[in-house]
């Protein structure tokens, strides 16, 4: 199964982002990279599938957000070349710039209608191919040298020449906030897991009635890591659920399809994920980030002066839970 194209669902306003957010575009928000370059956050994201193989990147966008990125990218790459002249770092952010214009692709969801909807609009895109589907608002890191966590999922689903989901153990008390599911261990396949039921954000009380995995750690669970190997086979699924559908179209229930009338399966992947829009996560990414990079020390120099300070300032009582 040669996978050669990508999808990013990047058409939601980032509230948990907001202000920012609501003036610029969750995509350009600059974050410093392991490899030590400053970079819109969208960038980041798309590396990690042009790194793994992917030849071309579609961005499912809200209209007039895809000239916006591309007028965006390119002001930054000018700017880059003219304030830093023969600086190497500048030249080669330039140099990944130019590259990932080349290969940028967008699709317009004309209204927020749900995640399912945000897939089905890169149908054009994708054709008659299998794709690797990103969030924009999750980055990764692998435990693998040489190998990103893209690279981990379409490895396994060219192996197994199926949809592969990539999952994550997770502990119970974070289950209602990720698509969790529950499978069973294939013998041969280390990592791998066949699907037999997913549930999007669940309850901790039904995970533990119905999504339980045998072989994980106890108190854990599957929980989707925000990319997915999936077929053409796809939108079918979703043409179905949205003639059932009065409201926003989920990817989910068309996901629980799959299960049952194709081969699916998940991947462990050996890595993170770090949810940008989740309170403190564009922070946690870039501590994350910066501690896998080439300025740890001077990062963890830092961190711990800021603990120190923090140290010796008084609490703030919180007035409202969390």
């Amino acid at each position: 199964m040669q996978i050669t194209k990508a999808v990013i669902t990047a058409a939601g306003r980032g509230i948990g982002l907001y202000p920012a957010a609501d003036t610029v575009q969750r995509g350009m928000l600059p974050l410093v990279d392991s490899d030590g370059l400053a970079k819109p956050v969208m960038q980041i994201i798309a590396e990690e599938a042009l790194d793994s193989g992917i030849e071309e990147v579609c961005v499912v966008c809200a209209p007039g957000d895809g000239d916006r990125y591309i007028e965006q990218f390119r002001s930054l790459r000018e700017n880059l070349l003219v304030a830093f002249k023969s600086v190497d770092w500048a030249r080669e952010q330039a140099a990944r710039i130019d590259n990932l214009l080349k290969r940028l692709r967008f699709a317009v969801q004309a209204e927020p209608r749900g995640y399912g909807d945000a897939v089905s609009c890169a149908r054009e895109f994708v054709g008659n191919e299998p794709f690797l589907l990103l969030l924009s608002d999750h980055l990764y890191l692998s435990q693998l040298a040489g190998r990103r966590c893209a690279r981990q999922l379409m490895e396994a689903a060219d192996t197994m020449s199926c949809s592969v989901a990539a999952v994550h153990a997770t502990r119970e008390h974070l289950v209602g906030r990720y698509g969790t599911l529950s499978g069973k261990r294939l013998a041969d396949a280390p990592g791998l897991y066949q699907i037999e039921n997913i549930v999007e954000k669940p309850s901790l009380s039904r995970a533990e009635l119905e999504l339980h995995t045998p072989g994980l750690r106890v108190g854990h669970y599957l929980c989707f890591f925000g990319m997915h190997v999936l077929t053409p086979r796809i939108f079918e699924l979703l043409d179905e659920e949205r003639a059932k559908s009065n409201g926003d179209l989920q990817l989910t229930p068309a996901l629980n399809t799959l299960t049952q009338r194709d081969k699916y399966l998940a991947l462990e992947i050996q890595g993170s994920r770090y949810d940008i829009g989740a309170r403190f996560g564009l922070f946690e990414a870039q501590v994350a980030l910066g501690l896998a990079g080439p300025y740890r020390s001077e990062l963890l120099s830092k961190m711990v002066d800021l603990l120190a300070e923090a140290q010796l300032r008084p609490a703030c009582r919180e007035e409202t839970a969390s």
